[in-house]
């Protein structure tokens, strides 16, 4: 098999520290993403803003920045709109901003570690911004699937994405499809990350074991696990898919704070329930890629970073 930047970025140390949050800091900084397109809209609208929150995730020492392409898809971008050639322009965008970050922070620190980028695809259910990418209740005849998400996957790896993030997937059936649709492209590679019911299902029941061991069989997908879950269902997740393969696991969950639905606030984190507090855990139960999801900023990751450095 050809070249793999995740196996290759581990050659170098043994945690490939993520970026966190795209949106939390694209709202810290004045964007309002109470929207369909979510922080894809801020590539229309602001899209260096987006080229700085990727530096500063660099800067606190992330080896991968995740693109702005979540909720970038060409059906997306028509309810504004635009056509397909300028949807696929936003989507390549989202790389080449993370691509100028890496370049930038790299003239500043040569001697970085490998720095990657990775093209987000995030799921059906994001698109139909409904909640459902927590729940994965939609079917899609697999060639709809495809096809829904096959424009996206061939603008990134076009426009220079190291590999893709398939991202809070709720869905076998989708996975599956999106494997499928892989092979269409035989250089890319990609993790697969999946949002959970449990710690043995993702979000549409289907049992962990059985999305693990046919993600074991298939060479393009060269990591697999879990983002933007709940921080405490973390360890007993990975401890699950740690019996279940020897691909690398991958973990960026939600930052542990806690969200009150009636008051539509959030409430900060429990004692000893961050990402930095959490590292050494996780480390333990297999994970190699670790960064953060809903509400993790670069401090997040500069702590995360602080404990890897040798003593």
């Amino acid at each position: 098999m050809s070249y793999n930047p995740v196996a290759q970025a581990l050659t170098e140390s043994p945690l490939l520290i993520l970026d966190g949050a795209l949106a939390t800091e694209l709202e810290a900084r004045g964007c309002h993403l109470v929207d369909a397109l979510w922080s894809a809209k801020v590539l229309m609208e602001n899209p260096e803003l987006i080229y700085q929150v990727h530096y500063d995730y660099f800067v606190a020492g992330a080896r991968c920045a995740i693109t702005a392409s979540y909720q970038a898809t060409p059906q997306g971008f028509a309810t504004r709109g635009l056509d397909e050639a300028e949807s696929l322009a936003l989507i390549a965008q989202s790389v080449e901003l993370a691509r100028r970050a890496r370049h930038d922070y790299l003239a500043v620190r040569p001697d970085a570690k490998t720095l990657l980028v990775a093209g987000s695809v995030g799921p059906y259910g994001a698109f139909l911004a409904d909640g459902s990418e927590y729940r994965g209740d939609y079917a899609l005849p697999e060639a709809e699937m495809m096809a829904f998400h096959r424009p996206r996957v061939q603008a990134l790896l076009a426009a220079g994405a190291d590999l893709l993030a398939c991202e809070t997937l709720p869905s076998f059936a989708e996975a599956q499809a999106l494997v499928k649709l892989l092979a269409e492209f035989p250089e890319g590679r990609a993790w697969f990350s999946f949002t959970l019911r449990d710690a043995g299902h993702i979000s549409d029941g289907t049992p962990l074991s059985d999305v693990v061991s046919w993600l074991n069989q298939q060479p393009q997908v060269v990591a697999v696990g879990i983002n933007c879950v709940a921080l405490e269902s973390v360890t007993p997740a990975l401890q699950q898919l740690q019996k279940l393969t020897d691909k690398p696991l991958v973990v960026y969950p939600n930052s542990g704070e806690q969200y009150d639905a009636s008051s539509k606030t959030w409430h900060s984190a429990p004692s000893g329930c961050t990402l930095y507090d959490k590292l050494a855990e996780w480390q333990q139960a297999g994970a190699k890629l670790i960064g953060g999801c809903c509400r993790t900023s670069p401090n997040d990751i500069a702590a995360i970073a602080r404990a890897c450095q040798p003593q």
